[in-house]
């Protein structure tokens, strides 16, 4: 016998045979949330089920095609004004959750994305089952967000999973895909999606029936060993808390409070549950978590700009067929990310040495996620034959899209672009990677420069997030919206830039490095520079992430900045000896740093401040100062930038600073950085540095209006983007 269907706004119920199916589908949402108002309907759906005699069990399902539950509202988070309002969000999720758990048997039947406040009220239900769907999978990421779960997850997860295993879920926010979940017994069995309804109706009538029960987890002698008894959970927590101070040098506090909220769960005299609403209420007020849920709404924000401001906006045309010219590093780098994405691929170089060495690289990235389980080995078949090599140009005849990553040479590149439009159909777009060079430069020498522009990748490729769109005055419109949807396709962060020498992100990040070279000229030691500027948050320090790059790429890259913008990039000295004295970097194994075979990082190469203007003289400046000289720099070459129209908005300057250039995440980015300081605050240390520096740190003059005024770029509540 099946009941009429009751309909809400977020929930549908279909009662069949004593079972009732809740199947929640958030009206014009591409995904389900735990909205204020979904909390509500949850609350008396649950309620009106415990009520109801006929009702034996509920299954609760997604009407979502590819998303199960995509977690809290976030935009709930910025109507916290205290510590107190999160805490009692946290405590009204713990009475929600605890009422499901408490109430009749409920089947979680999850198919597709599982995050947060899906994964804790999962953790609620007394059975899971999860499709083998590519796109289902659990997480807990409340950490990216500064956060720890709030709704019960640091005390459920271990319960269910173990101490280990849960450690490691919330620490690394990572993505547990359906048959990893099975095997750690996070849910309890695996389906194809065709048949999930079905089981999840049966799986909810046996356990009301008593048919069915969950068995004990069996624990193996490690976990016997460790989390099962006081003096092994100790060692666990210990080791965990060395890593996460390890890696993130103690500068984000989530990860710490959630350790702290897991051992309460374990602790005789301590409730878990108070002590993680407490601590989650605790960090919603830190300004780590603010300006990480800040990224989060301006990440969110860039996936709906398409990156031009026409009515009506173009449609974006297809690209299923990419041409890449040089199969070098960034060449080998973009391909591998091009044909997860479904492109057809063909790198075209020199000679066959070179295809073969890039398509080894390519190889490389494919055999990595093969290693990881992210792909089967069917898949890298596939992707691996989606990607070719040619010494001309067969093959680039139907390209929708052709990528040039030759050498930083504006001539070379007028080279390239003659000889592919010669090859290519007239609606091909031609993109160019470099990373300094203007486009309106290179587009000078195209027979169509408005299906000329830059896009700009950083490397390595394949992990770098972001992708910079260069646009000069005469492009299409819709080149340019099909180069932005098409970054998104290979899954990368997409900020529009106009030209400009360096774009933003390597111009903005020339007057950090450049400073930290300008220290050396003055003898402070490579490690006092790089661990100044790893401490206030930044993942490597200046010196060695020019090593990284390498020293002939910065070199180029500054030359052209310092060209164009005068005494406040004039290049430094130390740079220039040692790039003379032929070290290369990584690439070349040598460079300020010394490499294994395998360019593995190892301590400071002594022999090089033998090239340096003070030799083996030291100078000492506090660390304070060193991260005020670099910082300040780049604080104030962005707002250049947004002077300047290069960049269209402070949100767009954030987000390309801390996905590009490694601003750290925590603080938000340039704008939110001065926003925090004051404006008034940073324009006086400018005016200082200044003073002590002429010519390189003379302020914005909008940034000086502002510190004027006690504008800022951002609102001071309510949602940043």
């Amino acid at each position: 016998m099946t009941a009429p269907a009751t309909t809400q706004r977020a929930l549908t119920m279909v009662v069949e045979n004593g079972i009732a199916v809740l199947t929640f589908d958030a009206p014009g949402a591409s995904v389900n949330t735990f909205t204020a108002a979904v909390q509500s309907e949850l609350r008396e759906t649950f309620d009106a089920i415990q009520r109801d005699p006929s009702i034996r069990a509920t299954v609760f399902i997604s009407g979502k095609r590819d998303n199960f539950i995509a977690g809290a509202d976030i935009e709930a988070f910025l109507e916290f004004r205290t510590a107190d309002d999160a805490e009692r969000s946290s405590r009204e999720g713990h009475a929600a959750f605890a009422a499901i758990a408490d109430g009749k048997p409920i089947v979680c039947a999850i198919n597709g994305g599982c995050l947060g406040g899906g994964t804790e009220f999962a953790l609620a239900c007394h059975w899971r089952i999860a499709t083998d769907a590519p796109k289902t999978s659990m997480s807990l990421p409340e950490v990216q967000l500064g956060l720890i779960p709030g709704a019960g997850g640091t005390q459920r997860l271990p319960a269910l999973v173990g101490l280990q295993a849960a450690l490691d879920m919330i620490l690394t926010a990572k993505n547990v895909r359906a048959k990893k979940a099975l095997q750690l017994g996070l849910v309890d069995e695996m389906v194809h999606p065709s048949i999930l309804r079905r089981v999840a109706i049966q799986r909810a009538a046996e356990l009301a029936d008593g048919s069915r029960r969950r068995e004990a987890r069996k624990h193996g002698a490690g976990e016997l060993l460790l989390d099962e008894n006081p003096i092994g959970r100790a060692i666990v927590f210990r080791k965990a808390r060395e890593g996460v101070l390890a890696k993130t040098k103690g500068l984000y506090p989530a990860p710490l409070a959630a350790l702290d909220a897991v051992a309460a769960g374990y602790s005789s005299d301590g409730d878990g549950y108070h002590t993680e609403a407490r601590l989650f209420g605790e960090l919603a007020m830190t300004p780590e978590s603010q300006e990480l849920v800040f990224l989060f709404f301006a990440t969110t924000a860039l996936k709906r700009d398409m990156g031009v401001e026409v009515d009506p906006l173009p449609k974006p045309l297809p690209i299923d067929k990419l041409g890449i010219l040089g199969a070098g590093f960034m060449g080998a780098g973009i391909a591998s990310v091009a044909s997860p994405a479904g492109t057809i691929v063909r790198m075209k170089d020199a000679d066959t040495t070179r295809i073969a060495k890039g398509l080894a690289a390519v190889r490389d990235v494919m055999r990595d996620k093969l290693v990881k389980k992210q792909i089967t080995r069917t898949q890298f078949d596939d992707l691996m034959l989606a990607v070719s090599g040619t010494t001309d140009y067969t093959g680039f005849g139907n390209a929708d899209l052709v990528i040039e990553a030759v050498f930083e040479d504006l001539q070379v590149k007028h080279q390239v672009l003659r000889e592919i439009e010669s090859v290519v159909p007239p609606r091909a777009i031609i993109a160019s990677n470099t990373s300094t060079i203007p486009i309106a430069r290179i587009a000078s020498a195209s027979a169509r420069p408005e299906r000329v522009l830059g896009m700009h990748f950083f490397s390595p490729v394949h992990k770098m997030p972001l992708l910079e769109i260069i646009t000069h005055d005469g492009n299409d419109p819709q080149v340019v919206v099909s180069a932005v949807s098409y970054g998104r396709k290979l899954g990368k962060t997409v900020i529009v830039v106009r030209d400009g020498p360096g774009f933003f992100a390597n111009r903005a990040l020339s007057p950090y490095v450049n400073a930290a070279g300008l220290l050396l000229d003055e003898g402070v030691s490579i490690e006092s520079i790089d661990e100044a500027l790893v401490k206030f948050g930044f993942a490597v320090g200046p010196i060695t992430l020019v090593d990284e790059v390498g020293l002939d790429v910065a070199t180029k890259a500054g030359a052209i900045v310092s060209e164009s913008f005068g005494a406040r990039m004039a290049p430094n000295e130390s740079l220039q000896r040692v790039i003379k004295a032929g070290r290369l970097g990584r690439k070349g194994k040598r460079g300020f740093y010394v490499y294994d075979d395998a360019g593995k990082k190892g301590g400071v190469d002594a022999s090089v401040y033998e090239l340096l203007p003070t030799g083996q003289r030291r100078a000492t400046v506090p660390a304070a100062r060193i991260v005020q000289r670099c910082v300040y720099a780049m604080l104030n070459e962005s707002v250049l930038c947004l002077e300047d129209g290069i960049l269209r908005s402070a949100r767009d300057g954030d987000v390309g600073a801390v996905f590009g250039i490694g601003f750290p995440p925590f603080r938000g980015g340039p704008f939110r950085f001065i926003d925090r300081e004051g404006a008034a605050s940073v324009v006086s240390t400018l005016d200082e540095l200044e003073r002590e520096f002429p010519g390189r740190y003379q302020a914005a003059a909008s940034l000086r209006a502002m510190a004027e005024s006690g504008e800022r770029f951002y609102p001071a509540a309510g949602k940043p983007v």
